[in-house]
This record gives C-alpha cells, sequence and structure tokens, in this order.
C-alpha cells in the first residue's frame, strides 16, 4: 500500500481515535513537556523548608529580574529588613510565607526560561549533538481493516534544529517546518508518520 492513504489522514477511520494527531501537533505537545523538565531539572533541589533551600530560592528571588514583583504576586509583602533576614537566614518565615516563596521562585525560574529565546534550542541541541526523538505511529485500532499497515513501527531519530527562527512551542508553523524535517529522513515511509499517536522527546 502506498502512503497516500495515510497522508489522507482520516479516509480509512484513523481520526476516529482523538490520540492520532498531526505530528506538529504531537511535536509541540512534546516540547512542551521538555520545557517544564527544563524548568523542574534545572532548579533548586533542596526543599524550601530546608536552611539551604530556602536561602538559595531567597538570593534567587532578590538577585533576579522580576524577584520583587514575583514575591508580591504569591502573596508576600514582608519588610525589607525581613526579606533581608530570610535571604541570610537569620530568621525564618512561617510556613504560609515558606509555601508563597516557593511559588514565587517556581513562577519566576518558569517565567525566565520561558521568554529566554534561545533556552529551549540550546537545550535541544546540547552542544550541537542534538535530541532523541521517539515517534509513535497512529494508533490502527480505528483504521478499517484492510487498510491497516502491519509495518508501522517506532522511529527514533537524533534532531539537530539549525533553523534561526526561535523555536517557541505553541507557534505552530515552527512545529510544521521542524516536523517536515524530521518525517523527511524517513524517505519513502515519510506519510505514514505525518500523523503519530505519541512524540517523546529524550534528554
Amino acid at each position: 500500500m502506498s502512503t497516500d492513504g495515510w497522508k489522507n489522514f482520516g479516509n480509512y477511520g484513523a481520526d476516529r481515535d482523538p490520540g492520532n494527531v498531526h505530528g506538529k501537533i504531537a511535536l509541540a505537545r512534546a516540547l512542551e513537556d521538555a520545557l517544564e523538565r527544563m524548568i523542574i531539572d534545572g532548579g533548586i533541589k533542596s526543599p524550601v523548608d530546608t536552611h539551604r533551600g530556602l536561602k538559595a530560592r531567597m538570593r534567587y528571588l532578590t538577585t533576579t529580574k522580576g524577584g520583587p514583583q514575583a514575591l508580591a504576586d504569591a502573596g508576600i509583602h514582608a519588610t525589607p529588613t525581613t526579606i533581608r533576614a530570610w535571604t541570610r537566614g537569620t530568621r525564618r518565615p512561617r510556613p504560609a510565607n515558606l509555601e508563597a516563596i516557593d511559588t514565587a521562585y517556581w513562577n519566576l525560574r518558569a517565567h525566565n526560561v520561558l521568554t529566554n529565546p534561545g533556552a529551549l534550542k540550546q537545550h535541544l541541541n546540547r552542544g550541537g549533538r542534538g535530541t532523541r526523538i521517539e515517534i509513535h505511529p497512529i494508533n490502527q485500532a480505528a483504521v478499517d481493516e484492510p487498510r491497516r499497515r502491519d509495518n508501522l513501527r517506532i522511529q527514533r531519530r537524533q534532531v539537530r534544529y539549525r533553523r534561526r527562527r526561535r523555536l517557541v512551542a505553541n507557534d505552530l508553523d515552527t512545529m510544521e517546518d521542524l516536523w517536515d524535517d524530521v518525517i523527511a529522513e524517513l524517505d519513502s515511509d515519510w506519510g505514514a508518520y505525518t500523523y503519530v499517536s505519541y512524540i517523546g522527546i529524550g534528554a
């Protein structure tokens, strides 16, 4: 069977499975997951209720642009003297303030990662080595049986992002361009992976 039927997604029932989506949609979701991991994995590991964790968060919030506003948005309205005492570790905030400090820290870190146009691209390129992606073909359970393909399998590819455009997960035009680059490497079978069930991005 040629790949034309798979490029004409839905002709044989594949669209009846809501998990089957265009590759650019699955790629955008995978990149959003990668961004969440970037935010968490690169963040402060020590809990906020430890001496080290509190000092690290307060240092970030008092030396990073937007820190005071992040604290205010989280409900912290302490005096400068109190803020300095928390930062130095000479005074311990109440539990409610500890939670608010943690919220302020993660909100500010997320904002700074998401607004850095080069952060995601740098993370994916990993010094030129690229990142591993896993492409799961569409779920064929809803496809008319005579039209199912037995040779569809999980594809694994190493991807390097070379385009100069800013890489933003919710920019579907960019995602479509990037997805076209990825599946072009599948040669004659590329049409079978225009729509997929899942894309995973490795470290």
